[in-house]
């Protein structure tokens, strides 16, 4: 998302809502919305110029992992921070290499969505460990610290924010598509409108613009199609 898009999001949010003329709210959250107008907003944002990374946790699939890993990510916030590093991993790599092509510096804005339950002061910390290469072990892929530094990091509340409005509907369409419901059924619906805006590397989805946590062979059959066909 250039600095340019960013100052248009208010505008695309407020295209979307403005196609639902009963809702008096001017926030938009994908859970609120009925079917056909989650249908509506993905269309409407899947021609808007703008890039997206889904990192997704299949949660079943972590007691695949060895004990020690599994042992960590029961620990408070654990999971959650580490999934982010996946995410920012790849968001940096993806916007650094998109500003090259254009002969440009990068500089990567994050803001959270507040989120009750989660220390964004120990999500901090954990940013700058990896930054001054404190870690115990050494990662096999790593953030682009050219383009980020832990100090940018914001968090605000959703209303406030017409990007995270956006981006939790890019997220919760991809969460239909992975999570089946009560009566064991997913709607990839709203995610496959949004086929276009996830990043790619080397013309590849997976592991960039969507990436499954752990990856492993127990993952629903409904899941890895999914990501297979983006």
């Amino acid at each position: 998302m250039t600095k340019d898009n960013d100052r248009l999001l208010p505008k695309w949010r407020n295209d979307i809502l403005d196609q639902f003329p009963l809702r008096r709210k001017r926030d938009l959250h994908f859970r609120n919305l009925k079917h056909d107008q989650k249908v509506v907003a993905c269309r409407s944002l899947s021609a808007q110029p703008f890039g997206t990374c889904i990192v997704a946790s299949y949660k079943p699939t972590l007691l695949d992992l060895d004990p020690q890993k599994l042992e960590i990510f029961k620990q408070k916030g654990h999971l959650y921070n580490y999934l982010v590093r996946l995410l920012l991993e790849r968001v940096t790599e993806a916007c650094v290499r998109k500003s090259a092509i254009h002969g440009r510096k990068c500089k990567v804005l994050v803001t959270f969505s507040k989120r009750s339950g989660t220390d964004y002061e120990v999500m901090r910390d954990y940013l700058f460990l990896m930054r001054d290469d404190r870690e115990k072990l050494v990662p096999k892929r790593s953030i682009n610290w050219s383009a980020l530094n832990p100090e940018d990091v914001r968090v605000e509340d959703h209303s406030n924010r017409a990007g995270l409005q956006i981006a939790d509907v890019a997220t919760s369409a991809t969460h239909n598509a992975l999570e089946t419901n009560i009566y064991g059924d997913t709607e990839p619906r709203y995610a496959t409108l949004l086929r276009n805006r996830f990043l790619r590397e080397n013309g590849r989805v997976s592991n960039c613009g969507l990436t499954i946590v752990p990856y492993s062979t127990s993952i629903p059959k409904i899941a890895k199609e999914f990501a297979s066909n983006l």
